[in-house]
């Protein structure tokens, strides 16, 4: 019976690409709970992607998979401004950091006191963010506009940082496996972490815990590349994966 209902639940995935928990307990009659163990058991199957109250279906491959920028900041608001609030801690005047584009990077921009500081960013939301503070030195990678994403894409990235030198790399994924691979939902972004985790010479890890043991359609590259994790996950969830490399929120 649960497997057959995980198959049900696969094709209609392949057809609809999102199914909420409610809606699934409803039809086939079972709990929420049980819905969520069945999602729980096809992530790790690497059949689907699990985010909080429903799942999506993973198309290999494909470009373009993730959910927008404006529908991602509606998503555990309260735990990413936290997480921002401890990476803080983590800058002083005069370096050189590079941000993502993504949420958490956002919230952090807007705490960022308006000190001697070198911001490297693709994100637009970021740039609108320090553009008000005069102190900050914004250098943005330009490109192609990726209204979805509020990114920008740039073929030409690497002669760009060729004469950037970035202290640290502050960013946050789309999710992390159980074997420690970070992932994200598209190519855009997943390709600007990689390079620039392998540019800067420290990189943070900002991640709220419905990321833990998540996959997604496009790997970023192995936690071993990170020196620093921030996250609300608690022990008993998070050590398993990431081991000595939390910072607990």
């Amino acid at each position: 019976m649960k497997s057959t209902r995980q198959q049900d639940i696969l094709a209609l995935i392949s057809q609809q690409e999102i199914l909420k928990v409610d809606e699934l307990a409803a039809w086939f009659q079972v709990s929420k709970e049980t819905i969520r163990r069945d999602f729980n058991s096809l992530q790790d199957r690497g059949l689907i992607i699990r985010q909080h109250g429903r799942a999506k279906s993973i198309k290999r491959g494909a470009p373009d998979s993730g959910d927008s920028f404006n529908d991602r900041i509606k998503s555990h608001l309260y735990s990413k401004a936290d997480i921002a609030e401890q990476a803080l801690t983590w800058i002083d005047e005069d370096m050189v950091i590079a941000l993502d584009a993504s949420t958490t990077c956002w919230y952090l921009a807007k705490k960022l006191p308006d000190i001697p500081l070198t911001v490297f960013t693709n994100s637009v939301r970021v740039c609108h963010e320090l553009e008000k503070k005069s102190r900050i030195t914004l250098v943005s990678s330009g490109g192609t506009l990726q209204r979805k994403y509020a990114c920008y894409m740039n073929a030409s990235l690497f002669s760009l940082l060729k004469h950037l030198d970035i202290d640290l790399f502050i960013f946050s994924c789309e999710g992390i496996d159980n074997d420690g691979m970070m992932w994200d939902s598209n190519a855009i972004n997943a390709e600007f972490k990689t390079i620039m985790l392998h540019k800067a010479t420290q990189s943070l890890l900002l991640m709220d815990k419905s990321k833990l043991g998540r996959k997604s359609t496009v790997k970023i590259g192995p936690l071993t590349q990170v020196e620093r994790i921030i996250s609300d996950a608690g022990d008993s969830r998070i050590v398993p994966v990431l081991a000595h490399k939390l910072l607990q929120g």
